[in-house]
């Protein structure tokens, strides 16, 4: 059981949490990466110069490691406070209190405290609750109901903050969508209609602070296995990348939304844009939340790029699949990493061989 309240003070960590030599953090802050700002509300205007502008830049991102900046996004910055708000009220309850919401081995839902349940060596210094979210189930208040049916009466209120917050989040990203489109030369409407009805995963991520936060990371580099992740940060930083064979740090905005190429896409886009190494690193002054909502597709959707992207001289990189057998692959089999996808293909021409 990881329980921050017993942990986040002393100065001998378990060993389970003291990751290798090779993958410690960096003794000093990394640089800051340059990340491409996106003015969305000029590129939905249509203003020519604005949507040329916005679908370069996207493009120059997305080629080189897949991050960049969405400003001007219309996502209400009061429920952007009430979201990071809100998180304090889940994980400062007792520990046997947010264990009602224990996330069950397989699952992807759920409280995870260290993710001792499923990992025994190089376990993240993080505690997360994670639910989904139907695009298709909105009028059901499905996210409301899972907190409240799991935490009780008492987190209606909890559960109805990011029941609007993965609405907003599913509009955002369907816009954001529109900007890939455009940006690969699908157009505007391809990628969007593809993401209308998704299944996506809302997740908050709390990093307590740490005594020895040279030895330990918050979330061990990896690449998103899923679509698109929008994150929101709040003023306390730690998010690295890792581009050109070195880590680079990106600096909390609260005006503004990191977004990030996952796996998923990249398959969709074939190769064509980045699904980035990154991790998150912890300090010992102070504790680092996030929001971070992760777009996937429906179910039944075959993860196939359009035919313009398959070209003579650009072959198909990825085979056919369905989020869901990713999904299982990532939960049952495979701890992500950055060679998440290439595993991930060889494990699904050795399943389809069977």
């Amino acid at each position: 059981m990881f329980d921050t309240s017993n942990f986040q003070d002393k100065h001998n960590i378990p060993t389970q949490f003291i990751w290798p030599d090779d993958e410690k953090p960096c003794s000093q802050r990394p640089p800051e990466l340059d990340v491409a700002p996106i003015d969305l509300g000029e590129f939905l205007s249509g203003d020519p110069l604005a949507v040329s502008n916005a679908t370069r830049l996207v493009n120059e991102a997305c080629r080189k490691h897949g991050f960049f900046s969405v400003m001007n996004h219309s996502v209400d910055s009061k429920l952007l406070t009430k979201a990071q708000e809100a998180m304090d009220f889940f994980f400062g309850r007792p520990i046997s209190q947010k264990q009602k919401a224990q996330r069950k081995h397989g699952d992807h839902c759920g409280y995870a405290s260290g993710f001792v349940g499923r990992f025994t060596t190089k376990l993240p210094w993080k505690e997360t609750l994670s639910f989904q979210y139907s695009a298709d189930d909105t009028s059901l208040n499905s996210v409301e109901n899972y907190i409240v049916n799991v935490m009780g009466d008492e987190f209606h209120e909890f559960g109805r903050v990011y029941q609007d917050y993965c609405k907003a989040m599913n509009d955002l990203s369907l816009r954001i969508m529109e900007l890939l489109g455009m940006s690969l030369g699908v157009g505007r409407s391809y990628f969007r209609e593809f993401f209308e009805g998704n299944d996506s995963i809302m997740r908050l991520n709390y990093y307590p602070s740490c005594q020895k936060p040279d030895l330990t990371l918050g979330t061990g580099p990896h690449c998103d296995p899923t679509s698109l992740t929008i994150l929101h940060q709040d003023h306390v930083g730690g998010l690295e990348v890792f581009v050109d064979q070195e880590w680079y740090s990106i600096s909390p905005n609260p005006d503004a939304f990191v977004v990030n190429i996952g796996d998923t896409f990249m398959a969709l886009s074939n190769g064509k844009y980045k699904s980035c190494l990154h991790r998150a690193v912890v300090n010992s002054l102070t504790a680092r939340k996030s929001l971070a909502f992760f777009l996937c597709p429906r179910g039944d959707k075959v993860v196939r790029p359009p035919n313009s992207l398959v070209e003579l001289g650009s072959p198909r990189v990825y085979p056919d699949f369905t989020w869901p057998l990713l999904l299982e692959f990532t939960q049952k089999h495979y701890r992500a990493d950055k060679k998440t996808l290439d595993s991930f293909t060889m494990w699904l021409n050795e399943r389809m061989g069977e």
